[in-house]
């Protein structure tokens, strides 16, 4: 029914664009073949490091690649425009799957298709090393989309074993950056999408958005919620806390479903016209690889982004340490924030992992106290980012 939904959207989209996109010679109007022969090829010289972790010449294989989630979202990136060069299954090296080989370790993978990104779809038990084998392979990034991974896995020790404490191996090098697990991925719009977010609501633009939560990672890109409801005959209020279905379009509750489940975060900057430079979704478990200040270090000095949206929930003191970043940077890029969990009591866990309020500590409160004294526009609502965001833009003058 997803799959459906996301189908229905789309070529809603697609009617109601006034304009189509400019599209790169990597994006889903080139054919099939011609995108495998592009993303297999070999440059002769190496690229340039991204200036936000992925760009074109990001050269990608799936770990876990002929599995369900494998398969659907390679397929997803590769008709993107992603450069996915390879797989990797164990015993089943030597085949090939979405016309791509397969491989049956990361290492071989790498060696042969000059790979330096991965990103995991495999079940949670494995997880962990399924990261391990990346980071031993030296791979540039590793994207984990995998939730539900055993957090003793992933914790900071002294000694781990192949079942692996993936956090103390991360400490231990600085080769491999991890972004998850538990997270949606990274897009680069018109360019580079690793990940489980849908591209088509991605706008290549100004603002960096970065966030804990997967859901309201996409509500800050918002492109044509309002032109999608109305087309379907559906009514909602400006909170998005009623809707009005006619009975005739019942048939459509998937479609909603997906909408408003899936769309808090990425949809605002496109429909204010601002656009996206790049979308980092690092993940809600307490113990990630990439956090809110490697995101906006990289976001302050790209010169593409232009501004910087951040995402956070209750739990911990990622929200804190970015503030402090901030008011340190002395930065004059307009920064949005929007923190969930406002009314969450103590002690109880809200969706994440990481989402807990504990020992008072974490609260939705002082992050917010934090972050304004730092400068940041704080939001109360997931839905008024994007006008924020504008308005800031338009008081600094940054605005055609």
């Amino acid at each position: 029914m997803a799959r459906q939904a996301s189908r229905l959207i789309q070529s809603l989209s697609s009617r109601i664009s006034p304009h189509k996109p400019q599209l790169s010679p990597l994006t889903p109007s080139s054919s099939s073949s011609q995108l495998l022969t592009q993303s297999r090829s070999l440059s002769a010289a190496p690229a340039p490091q991204p200036a936000v972790f992925v760009d074109k010449n990001t050269r990608v294989i799936c770990q876990g690649i002929t599995g369900k989630n494998g398969t659907f979202h390679t397929e997803q990136a590769i008709e993107y425009g992603t450069k996915m060069v390879g797989g990797v299954t164990p015993k089943k090296g030597g085949t090939e799957h979405l016309g791509l080989p397969v491989f049956n370790s990361v290492a071989e993978a790498k060696a042969e298709t000059k790979a330096n990104a991965s990103v995991i779809y495999v079940p949670p038990p494995f997880a962990a090393a399924a990261i391990m084998e990346a980071m031993e392979a030296e791979l540039d990034l590793v994207v984990c989309i995998t939730e539900g991974i055993p957090q003793h896995d992933m914790i900071n020790a002294d000694i781990f074993t192949p079942q692996v404490r993936v956090k103390a191996a991360l400490n231990q090098q600085s080769k491999t950056r991890l972004i998850g697990p538990n997270c949606p991925g990274i897009i680069k719009p018109g360019e580079c999408k690793i990940g489980i977010m849908p591209g088509y609501i991605h706008k290549p633009g100004r603002v960096g958005i970065v966030s804990r939560s997967g859901t309201l990672t996409y509500e800050a890109v918002r492109p044509f919620i309002g032109y999608l409801l109305s087309h379907l005959d559906i009514c909602v209020d400006q909170s998005l806390s009623s809707i009005y279905m006619p009975e005739d379009t019942s048939s459509h509750a998937c479609f909603l479903d997906l909408l408003l489940e899936k769309t808090w975060g990425v949809f605002q900057t496109t429909a204010v016209g601002l656009g996206q430079s790049t979308c980092v979704g690092i993940g809600g478990d307490p113990f990630n690889g990439t956090n809110f200040v490697d995101c906006v270090t990289k976001f302050l000095a790209d010169p593409q982004t232009e501004g910087i949206v951040l995402i956070g929930e209750i739990g911990g003191t990622a929200e804190e340490d970015a503030a402090a970043l901030i008011k340190e940077s002395g930065t004059e890029k307009p920064i949005v924030a929007f923190i969930a969990g406002l009314t969450a009591p103590p002690g109880r866990r809200m969706g994440h992992a990481g989402a807990i309020v504990s020992g008072g500590k974490g609260t939705a409160q002082d992050k917010i106290k934090t972050l304004r004294e730092a400068g940041v526009t704080v939001v109360e609502s997931p839905a008024k980012i994007g006008v924020a965001m504008h308005e800031v833009f338009k008081q600094r003058g940054l605005l055609n």
